[in-house]
């Protein structure tokens, strides 16, 4: 070696560096840079070899990553276009700052789309395809914060009015308005995709990229290569769920997918990264992971000076400043640029020598400049292999003058002075009349304008305009009572899960003529655990490149087959992920016309309560599809103790406006509110979707008691029916026991401890949704109270026990305050018992027994209770409680 570990950065012997510089120039113009890279590995590896610690960089230069050299001339009409673009500012702008003088306070955001303007413009321009030969064209998850932006284009095309404008968030009033953010839940024909929950856009769309390929492999999608684009914030990529899923897209070669990350180095506070550089960063993190990282920094005016920086100290400058100096550089001007940035070098001093204050002011950064942009996407579009992440360095506020630009409180304002008007029209040479101008209101030139009919022609060009939400006319019918006939008739004498009867009916679904193709079976790991072992064969595993091993058990009836149309989606270990793949197969019926039906089962533990965020965002989505508890309940679980045992995820579940949830006890119930829930999600398109909490504790599944089937469905899928009627004629007293899952099965239990021990008449019912008959019950209220003057209706809850006889023991695996949902509709009559705190390691006997669920502990209750009313002797309640052996002494478990 010519120098020792501390002198590495030193060239002692420039000759000789020179010389190997040469050669590596000679290969490359000679054999190309697949040479090159095929070269340097080798040498890598021979150096290695030798004892030599070749450094890991994971990093480039702070330069962009696509050399002058390389770039390909703009093919659009510049002029037409920053027109278009400026057009779009100013009403960006004008519609949120109009609206805060008029209802201070309504927010909204100008900073942000004033960063992102021409990464967008030249995407609409030149990229973004509304459609590619008929089909569905690129799925573009837009920055939320920059929804001002998309409206503003929108209203220039036509497709908003000046109304929607003047109304943006001011969604209640009697003219059209526009929402805060990307939500299609309430712009059901325009938003495809919500996205301001920040961090769920960047997981969502990798996860989408690949169900797209998961659909195209599967033959359901013409193959082509259209693309996902994802537009993020740098201050956004700290979110978990923003790199969580980095890998996989790289492991999938997912080279349909495009992230485009705005780097205004400014978060809502302040700087991303006032001491480093998140650029820098996150170059290393996806470069890491594998991806194809093109950093798009300086504008072309920063080429020449690049170009005469032959000592390199420009390059070294940039690579030494930190991000809270460039946010200084741009907030503080040319001058403050001249003495802090380039006058830190005599070198870099001497580079701007010539260059008046005002010219070092102007210098572009990447993300504004678009020729350096479209350079960008044209190599993201064409890299082949796996996925790309641009990193455009851009300035928040940009244009908007001294009050906006690089500031820290810029994520804030919503109102601009009237020297920031006359300072964007200046700056950005801006025809917008003076009275626009002066009362800062929307403006669209006439559509014979040549920026409009521009506008129009580049977007019928590439397909139609963007975003658009246009849900193709269901394709899908339920399946026959007939199909599903099997499960009427109970498991026989065979004890199974309802988690494994609901697996059954999955499996046969799967086989249905119709409907089988469309089923889209995910699980993050368990699917052992949940019986699904035995679709493998069948219906494969998907993976994306075949399966390139022969499996150690493939002797075996039930192997471990993958396939690259596999149907069954196993995401590996993260719920995330596999909620993130529900939500692109939930609605592929409006993204691309197909009725994908995703079954996502998932130990209940890890649902709501994990990824709670993502379920709302998937109610916002209009999603369709069932979630599957596959692990339900606090007392079903055994062994597992408190981290996995879940007793609120149906609490949970009713705070989702559109989430029909079911605590289903047995196969038969399971089976019609599946087929009742294809029926009304698909063939009815109600903007609904299903959780059903299925156990895995293993108990003969009872056949469907005799009477009338259309009314026992309809009770089922209201919530409730009378499973079993008591058979004591002349009883001491009577209730009513309520039960929900397996807990169902210790109703029926206590029932036969009262009529035989107690003499006390029990009927059993099966109460399959509390969330169900509360939302009936309130919207049957609400009816009440706007019409006064007509006959009061009654809540289906009132129907079916109003009158009945007796107090009411509703006892589920839930917390209390599940069944509590229906007791104001009760008069008082109803007891819960329920699983309030923490789960315990043990077996559910004695888990049932800690949280006072179990057989015993219901005929407790319902004795208590009937003492207490007067029906039953005192004494011999309190001696039943002993003969029981229910502890009224025990600590309560709720605190436990």
């Amino acid at each position: 070696m010519h120098q020792t570990a501390t002198e590495r950065t030193v060239d002692l012997d420039p000759r000789e560096t020179a010389e190997w510089m040469e050669a590596l120039d000679q290969i490359v113009d000679e054999a190309g840079p697949d040479r090159v890279t095929f070269l340097l590995d080798k040498l890598t590896e021979r150096a290695r070899d030798n004892g030599v610690k070749v450094p890991i960089r994971s990093t480039t230069d702070y330069v962009n990553t696509i050399p002058v050299d390389q770039e390909v001339p703009y093919p659009g009409d510049r002029a037409l276009e920053r027109e278009i673009k400026s057009l779009v500012r100013w009403n960006a702008m004008a519609m949120v700052s109009h609206q805060n003088k008029l209802d201070d306070g309504i927010g909204g955001h100008i900073a942000t789309y004033s960063s992102l303007a021409t990464l967008l413009e030249v995407g609409f321009n030149h990229f973004f395809r509304g459609s590619i030969d008929g089909q569905p064209g690129d799925m573009v998850y837009f920055q939320g914060h920059a929804s001002p932006g998309v409206y503003a284009r929108a209203f220039l095309e036509g497709r908003l009015s000046e109304s929607h404008l003047n109304n943006f968030r001011h969604e209640l009033r009697d003219t059209p308005g526009l929402s805060s953010y990307p939500h299609p839940w309430l712009m059901k024909d325009f938003w495809q995709f919500p996205t301001v929950s920040m961090g769920l856009g960047p997981i969502n769309s990798i996860y989408h990229a690949r169900f797209m390929r998961y659909l195209e492999h599967r033959g359901l999608l013409p193959a082509s290569d259209r693309k996902v684009w994802a537009f993020l914030g740098d201050g956004e990529m700290d979110e978990p769920e923003s790199t969580g899923a980095i890998r996989m897209p790289v492991n999938e070669k997912l080279d349909n997918l495009i992230f485009v990350i705005n780097c205004n180095l400014q978060r809502l506070d302040g700087p991303v990264r006032g001491n480093s550089k998140v650029i820098q960063e996150l170059e290393g993190s996806f470069r890491g992971a594998g991806w194809n990282v093109i950093k798009c920094i300086w504008g072309s005016d920063w080429d020449a000076l690049l170009a005469k920086d032959i000592s390199g100290r420009l390059v070294q400058l940039m690579n030494e400043c930190v991000d809270g100096e460039y946010q200084s550089f741009k907030a503080k001007g040319g001058a403050y640029v001249r003495r802090e940035f380039f006058g830190r070098y005599p070198e870099t001093a001497a580079l701007v020598e010539g260059m008046s204050d005002e010219e070092l002011t102007s210098l572009h950064r990447g993300g504004h400049d678009p020729s350096k942009v479209y350079n960008a996407y044209k190599a993201a579009m064409e890299h082949k292999g796996g996925p790309t992440v641009i990193l455009a360095k851009t300035v928040k506020g940009y244009g908007l003058g001294d009050n906006f630009e690089a500031r820290n409180p810029t994520h804030q304002n919503k109102k601009l002075k009237p020297e920031d008007v006359v300072h964007i029209r200046e700056r950005f040479k801006m025809t917008i009349p003076d009275e626009c101008a002066a009362n800062v209101t929307p403006y669209c030139p006439d559509k014979s304008h040549n920026a409009i009919v521009y506008m129009h022609e580049r977007r019928q060009a590439l397909g139609g305009y963007m975003p658009v939400r246009n849900p193709a006319p269901s394709s899908t019918k339920a399946p026959e009572q007939e199909f599903m006939e099997e499960f009427r008739g109970g498991s026989g004498d065979r004890a199974i899960s309802t988690t494994m009867a609901c697996v059954a009916i999955l499996t046969k679904l799967m086989k249905h003529p119709q409907i089988g193709k469309k089923i889209v079976p995910i699980v993050p790991d368990e699917a052992r655990t949940f019986g699904m072992d035995g679709m493998f064969r069948t219906y494969g595993i998907y993976a994306s490149g075949g399966q390139l091993y022969k499996p150690h058990d493939a002797d075996m009836f039930l192997y471990y087959k993958e396939s690259k149309d596999g149907q069954i989606l196993e995401e590996g270990i993260t719920e995330a992920g596999s909620m993130a793949e529900f939500t692109a197969a939930g609605t592929a019926y409006a993204n691309y016309g197909i009725d994908a039906i995703p079954f996502y089962i998932y130990y209940s533990m890890f649902g709501f309560q994990r990824v709670g965020d993502q379920i709302w965002a998937f109610a916002d989505s209009r999603g369709k599809g069932f979630l599957l508890g596959g692990t339900a309940g606090r007392t079903s679980l055994s062994g597992e103790g408190l981290q996995h045992q879940d007793g609120h995820s149906i609490l949970l579940a009713s705070t989702v406006p559109n989430l029909v949830t079911y605590d289903p006890a047995f196969a038969y119930e399971i089976a019609v509110i599946v087929r009742d829930g294809i029926r009304r999600m698909y063939e009815n398109r109600e903007d609904i979707f299903y959780y059903l909490a299925l156990y895995n504790e293993n108990y003969l599944q009872m056949p469907m008691p005799e009477g009338d089937r259309t009314k026992l469905d309809e009770g089922i899928l209201k919530g409730i029916y009378l499973y079993k009627k008591s058979g004591i004629a002349k009883a001491k007293a009577t209730v009513q026991l309520l039960g929900s899952g397996s807990i169902l099965t210790e109703a029926i239990q206590a029932a036969q401890i009262l009529g035989e021990k107690y003499g006390v008449a029990a009927d059993v019912w099966s109460v399959t949704s509390y969330n169900e008959l509360r939302r009936e019950a309130l919207t049957t209220e609400r009816w009440n109270t706007l019409h006064p003057a007509e006959a009061a209706k009654v809540p289906h809850i009132q129907q079916v026990l109003g009158g009945t006889e007796g107090p009411i023991i509703a006892a589920s695996d839930y917390m209390k305050a599940v069944q509590d949902q229906v007791s104001p509709w009760l008069n008082g009559r109803m007891t819960a018992l329920g699983t309030d705190g923490f789960g315990r390691s043990d077996n559910r006997k004695f888990l049932r027994s800690h949280f006072e669920v179990n057989a015993a502990s219901i005929a407790v209750a319902a004795l208590s209770r009937l003492a207490r009313e007067g029906k039953f002797d005192a004494k011999k309640a309190a001696k039943a409680i002993a003969e029981l052996g229910v502890n009224p002494e025990k600590a309560d478990p709720a605190f436990a």
